[in-house]
């Protein structure tokens, strides 16, 4: 496995998201919540990975608890990572969320407390004044947010008047907005972004075509709307390619051009071991410079459908009796 050192930490290059641990969305069912996902958890530890990331919102906090049996007696492995979500943000709340989350994880401290998202009516004073004195009382170590712009990603850190050590943002070959701005302010200033949907819920594993769409959650993402898929198909060709190259899969590609931004981890879900296993063999996954370039090149000439067009387009589908 290889980490990434910035701020005072050192995290694995590939971490693990928790979104889908106990959510009904899915559609893994108990079985999954209560066996694999702990022996997902668990396999992850086993292979270095030590970014463990999580939130009170998923599953109502179930995926907390899931993620805190998995990691008891391990502690020590594992970097966990969690986050507020922001409704009334004021200090007293985050204070009191924040405990929340470590009681259903069951530790003492929390290693990384996120905001999950910008409040557009709460101003972001009164939110770190809350992470201010959870780092105070030494219950948080490290504060981050999650889907903010570098403006907002700076404010907070006046705000809290000191670190904010982590970005929590989607980024892949298919979402390259962090390119602009946050990530070469991270590199500038030993920060880290954490790379969520890295491979934009499957669509780079390259497994789907106009075709062949995925249902279930992912049928109200519009990358998968045909003509979506349609217009990925030299992305997705380039993925086979390289991977081909390499003996890998179109998702370990996926992952390794990602990681192979500075200050960049990246934080897959898995659906089961071997998926996890998958994922974390991407961090030695090694492209050359005319890969790497080859890639950048596809991405930047796929322009999806997006907005209320394909929004229409995801409605219609959804529509009785509609094509």
């Amino acid at each position: 496995m290889r980490y990434v050192e910035a701020g005072g930490v050192r995290l694995s290059a590939i971490g693990l998201g928790t979104w889908q641990f106990g959510s009904r969305e899915w559609g893994y069912g108990d079985a999954y919540a209560e066996g694999t996902a702990v022996e997902i958890t668990q396999r992850a530890l086993d292979l270095g990975i030590n970014l463990i990331d999580t939130a009170e919102i998923y599953a109502m906090g179930r995926s907390e608890r899931i993620v805190g049996r998995a990691v008891a007696g391990r502690r020590d492995e594992a970097f966990l990572a969690t986050k507020v979500f922001p409704v009334l943000p004021l200090a007293p709340i985050v204070e009191q969320r924040g405990a929340a989350s470590a009681k259903r994880l069951g530790v003492d401290r929390i290693d990384l407390y996120q905001v999950h998202w910008p409040n557009p009516v709460v101003p972001i004073g009164p939110t770190m004044q809350g992470m201010y004195r959870l780092q105070a009382r030494g219950l948080v170590d490290h504060v981050g947010v999650s889907n903010f712009s570098l403006s907002q990603w700076q404010a907070a850190e006046e705000a809290l008047g000191g670190p904010v050590l982590t970005n929590q943002v989607q980024y892949s070959l298919a979402a390259r907005k962090p390119d602009r701005e946050l990530v070469p302010w991270a590199q500038q200033h030993d920060r880290i972004v954490i790379a969520y949907s890295p491979l934009a819920q499957g669509f780079l594993s390259a497994k789907y075509d106009a075709s062949n769409a995925p249902g279930g959650v992912r049928a109200g993402n519009a990358l998968f709307l045909p003509e979506n898929l349609e217009r990925a198909a030299p992305l997705l060709a380039a993925l086979r390619e390289v991977a081909a190259a390499h003996e890998a899969t179109p998702s370990q590609v996926a992952l390794a051009w990602v990681l192979r931004r500075p200050n960049v981890v990246a934080i897959p879900g898995a659906s089961s071991v071997a998926q996890l296993e998958a994922n974390a063999a991407a961090a030695d996954l090694e492209l050359t410079d005319d890969e790497d370039a080859r890639l950048t090149a596809a991405s930047d000439a796929f322009t999806p459908l997006r907005g209320p067009a394909a929004m229409g387009r995801l409605l219609k589908r959804r529509l009785p009796g509609s094509g």
